[in-house]
């Protein structure tokens, strides 16, 4: 591979998939919250994301495995699949349990399809590179991220909610599409074995990437409490679309992330992370404050700049510390501790809500405390001190 370019055909291919995958399963995250309160489960929003983030983390160490066994490409296949699959299912979910039931099946995607996809980067990326491969494929994530929940509410409105949930699955199988003709990594692989699905202590943790992990978990935190609660932030002050503020904070993050991975590669990931905690704290003491839909999109974009700086770098991070013989389980660490923040965030900040809005400020407080944790432990020796930074 060319080391001073990363755009090949392999990785456009791979960016044009997670845009669609990303589109498929935030297309429908903020219609989901009514649409439980409509089955009679409105006490039950938090477990909306919860329960999709313990399947996705539960599933990391198999994926993890998967991937560093029987090649990138499948697992990806997997988890885009799956993600279709559930997509056209939440017509037929009708009941609150088979809701919650669904859920925790569609987190199924999110466990195989990134692992997948950031082992694949990790082997065709040179290693001065990682930081702005990372960046854009982040862009494109980010992309879909912004789309989907921008055109979720739009289809509702102009067709019906079941149309919505069966143009999600369309973009899922589209992705799948993609994937199936790209040309797979890992050698040599092997061929799936029931012993493949047997995950051993030692193959579900990677304690090499401790750090970028803890730091995710950290920092994701707030994202599954604003997921939870935003939506009805948005009813409340009366704005035509409940995706707006995911796609405002989304499409200021597409701004600011390749210049962040670029930077990483330049000045380092710890540094970079510094400066994105910082302004992801300011945003989220903001948000406990936003009283008008100026000031909520306002800091959405305030907001979508810290998580610019920040996902893209700690996914190179953990690149970085990854075993290149393990990448997959490298990469599946990070990610659990990414569905532990997220779920968390979404439990811990649907219980302080309450479906009660003048407990908004607290649930956000909460995640800006969170975020002073990411910091501490950012300026701590024991990140300071990791060998990985002296010639990053």
């Amino acid at each position: 591979m060319n080391n001073n370019s990363i755009y090949t055909l392999q990785f456009g291919l791979l960016c044009l998939s997670g845009f669609l995958f990303f589109s498929s399963f935030n297309m429908i995250i903020p219609e989901l919250p009514s649409h439980l309160t409509s089955m009679g489960g409105g006490d039950y929003k938090g477990l909306i994301i919860a329960l999709f983030t313990v399947t996705a983390g539960l599933s990391r160490p198999f994926s993890g495995k998967l991937a560093d066994k029987v090649g990138r490409v499948p697992v990806m296949i997997v988890g885009a699949l799956v993600s279709g699959v559930a997509a056209v299912l939440y017509p037929f979910a009708t009941t609150v349990f088979a809701f919650m039931c669904l859920r925790m099946f569609h987190g199924f995607s999110t466990g195989f399809k990134p692992t997948g996809t950031s082992a694949y980067v990790a082997d065709i990326i040179p290693y001065n590179k990682r930081g702005e491969a990372m960046g854009v494929l982040g862009f494109f994530g980010s992309m879909g991220m912004a789309a989907g929940p921008a055109l979720g509410p739009l289809i509702v409105k102009e067709f019906s909610l079941d149309v919505m949930f069966y143009a999600s699955g369309f973009c899922a199988v589209l992705s799948v599409l993609i994937l199936a003709g790209m040309k797979e990594t890992l050698q040599p692989k092997e061929k799936l074995q029931w012993n493949h699905f047997v995950v051993k202590k030692d193959e579900i943790y990677e304690p090499k990437v401790l750090s970028p992990s803890i730091v995710m978990m950290l920092v994701v935190f707030a994202f599954g409490a604003i997921i939870t609660v935003v939506p009805d932030i948005s009813d409340q002050m009366k704005l035509s679309n409940r995706g707006l503020f995911y796609t405002y904070f989304t499409v200021a993050s597409l701004v600011v992330r390749i210049v962040a991975g670029k930077a990483s590669d330049k000045y380092g990931r710890v540094p970079v992370l510094k400066i994105g905690s910082g302004i992801l704290l300011i945003a989220l003491i903001l948000l406990a404050n936003a009283q008008t839909p100026v000031i909520l999109l306002s800091t959405a974009v305030l907001y979508g700049i810290g998580v610019g700086l920040s996902n893209p770098t700690i996914f190179a991070w953990t690149i970085d510390l990854s075993d290149p013989k393990h990448r997959g389980r490298g990469m599946a660490t990070m990610y659990i501790f990414l569905e532990i923040g997220v779920g968390l965030g979404a439990l811990l900040g649907g219980w302080v809500y309450g479906n009660d809005l003048n407990n908004i400020s607290w649930v956000f407080y909460l995640c800006a405390v969170s975020m002073c944790g990411a910091l501490v432990y950012l300026y701590s020796k024991t990140v300071r001190n990791l060998p990985t930074y002296d010639h990053l």
